[in-house]
């Protein structure tokens, strides 16, 4: 094999491993929801947004959090792209995509479920990619 095709062959396998490893350290995916295209969590459930957060700031802590559970991220989560790690008042990080923190709702109860969107006068939305 000449340097050249070594080469190319070793730059194949790092873009083709660097993507997959991409793809399996994103905290969301995409997934359609009878409200079209939405940000959901490793189990599809529907995650959302608050509009009383600030950007980067958590502002549903409290008897907030126990009905919309942040999208928790590990200790060891770095930002990427649009992914950054918001610290909540409790110490803990959750996710945020393009600075706005995400949430599930605990009254949906099956993968795409969107019953969370405008609830409570319009402040909670369906986290759209």
């Amino acid at each position: 094999m000449t340097s050249r095709t070594f080469a190319a062959l070793a730059a194949t396998v790092f873009v083709c491993t660097s993507s997959l490893a991409f793809a399996q350290m994103t905290p969301a995916k995409i997934a359609d929801t009878p409200k079209g295209k939405a940000l959901v969590d490793s189990k599809g459930m529907t995650l959302y947004t608050f509009d009383k957060d600030a950007s980067g700031k958590s502002m549903c802590n409290g008897p907030c959090a126990d009905n919309w559970p942040p999208l928790m991220a590990g200790a060891d989560a770095k930002a990427m792209g649009d992914w950054t790690v918001v610290t909540r008042d409790d110490g803990k990080m959750m996710w945020a995509y393009k600075g706005k923190p995400l949430y599930a709702w605990k009254k949906d109860s099956a993968p795409g479920d969107t019953t969370g969107d405008g609830f409570n006068n319009g402040v909670w939305h369906i986290a759209k990619p």
